[in-house]
């Protein structure tokens, strides 16, 4: 009878298991179909632009796993939101965007090792060695990550609620580059080290709605010195369960986890090319209303603009500009942007049609403030072109024909609207590329090009490296 009875339990759990493998098929080929739907608004079709479509939803299908599978926030682990293995959402090739899954009612803590950091002080770095990130942040959340849904609706307002930040000009660092922060949902007494509370009272128009929970810690690390700057190893621990284990893993569970990552490479590819084109306007396919800060229009920027996980994504302590580039053979677009204050990061740089960055590790496709020659006027000017020019404010399209514009500022405390930066752009003629600049703008021959591009050839494996 035992006997009997196990046997009818595992063909149950064969076909639970099978029922749910089933449907992550099926999702999988619905955000397969996306990559050729008018409907979904796929980009137009040319043989470069499927190629990446299909890379990009194998991104997703690596996000997928680790998603699904070993997110757990009562064991987290910080991991890689987007990496070179999966990118989206316009992604800035100077980060390492990370998160890790929490339970805002519990208490974790969080751990690294930095090198030199005096930078986050305001004070001069060491001449030589390493140094740590020119600029990191943690935020808490509450969940789900954005895009999961696959439905514009989850970026109305309080659909996520940003918990509280912490970012490097206000973290506590040791001695000798120890890092510690504890998130929780209350400060524990005494404790004057790094802290985030996990929690946030009702909002105001709804005062019997209760506590809101965190449900996600998320960060950037971002890059400036991409020779000198190393990457912190984060590890994250739940206080409530040290020296606990998780239970086995069961099959009503697996079951689960199939169709979690389904439904999420499913709605991560959904949302995105809906937010682009809904939200964006980036096809330019609806009426814009003028002066709307989030149209991108095409060969310019739009007016520079705050997000944050409150409205489907970006840093807290960011401001935004973007456009869309078309060039052909023989143009280029000519850029200068102003600022005022003095922000802790400043970039620019490419996407495709799908919102994933260009090679950076082999291709000039991104520069930020360190990498880019600054003149005495304190006017950044760079140029956008399918070939190299010679001058050093150079990025490569990786002769994409038309793409993604974004520049990034980010501010310790966001300055008064009056004082944000403005941002321009002008087609020009490839020939006419020298005659923009003032003459102090550095030539690069190819030899000096091609040792820029090794520095990236070296910083990106170790910024991703696995030991």
């Amino acid at each position: 009878m035992n006997k009997v009875s196990s046997t009818d339990h595992v063909e149950k759990h064969r076909a639970e298991l099978k029922e749910a493998f089933d449907a992550l098929i099926n999702d999988l080929q619905q955000a397969r179909d996306i990559i050729d739907s008018p409907d979904c608004f796929a980009p137009a079709a040319t043989s470069r632009v499927l190629a990446e479509g299909y890379r990009y939803l194998a991104g997703f299908i690596h996000h997928g796993v680790e998603r699904a599978f070993f997110e757990d926030p009562d064991f987290p682990a910080f991991r890689n939101a987007l990496s070179i293995f999966n990118k989206s959402t316009i992604d800035n090739p100077d980060a390492i965007y990370f998160y890790a899954p929490i339970d805002g009612r519990k208490h974790y803590r969080g751990q690294g090792r930095l090198e030199d950091c005096r930078h986050w002080c305001g004070e001069a770095r060491s001449g030589r060695g390493a140094t740590a990130p020119q600029y990191m942040i943690f935020e808490v959340s509450t969940g789900p990550l954005s895009g999961d849904t696959g439905d514009l609706r989850e970026l109305t307002p309080g659909f996520r609620t940003g918990v509280g930040t912490l970012e490097s000009s206000r973290l506590q660092v040791g001695e000798y580059g120890e890092l510690e922060l504890l998130l929780g949902p209350e400060k524990p007494a005494g404790y004057t080290g790094n802290f985030i509370c996990t929690r946030k009272p009702p909002p105001s128009g709804d005062p019997e709605g209760g506590d809101r929970y965190a449900q996600y810690v998320s960060g950037r690390q971002l890059f400036y010195d991409w020779e000198r700057e190393e990457p912190v190893a984060l590890t994250i621990t739940s206080l409530d369960e040290v020296g606990h284990h998780p239970p086995a893993l069961t099959p009503e569970r697996a079951a689960d986890q199939l169709r979690r990552m389904g439904s999420i490479i499913h709605g991560q590819m959904r949302l995105w090319l809906h937010f682009y084109d809904v939200v964006l306007n980036c096809n330019g396919t609806h009426e814009n209303t003028r002066g709307s800060p989030y149209f991108m229009p095409v060969n310019s920027y739009n007016q520079p603009n705050a997000a944050s996980s409150d409205t489907g994504g970006g840093m807290s302590t960011n401001i935004y500009a973007g456009g869309l580039f078309d060039l052909a053979e023989e143009e280029a677009l000519y850029i200068e942007a102003r600022y005022h204050g003095d922000p802790v990061y400043v970039s620019a740089h490419l996407g495709n049609l799908w919102g994933e960055s260009p090679d950076y590790a082999n291709h000039q496709s991104s520069l930020n403030l360190h990498q880019m020659y600054m003149g005495e006027d304190g006017v950044q000017r760079w140029v956008v072109a399918h070939r190299d020019p010679g001058v050093q404010n150079w990025l490569d399209t990786t002769v994409l024909p038309r793409g993604y514009l974004s520049h990034r500022w980010a501010y310790p405390v966001l300055p008064d609207k009056a004082d944000w930066p403005t941002i321009t752009a002008r087609k020009i003629r490839f020939d006419e590329i020298h005659a923009q600049f003032p003459p102090d703008m550095p030539l690069l021959t190819a030899e000096e090009r091609g040792a820029a591009i090794a520095v990236r050839q070296l910083h990106v494996p170790r910024r991703y490296r696995v030991f």
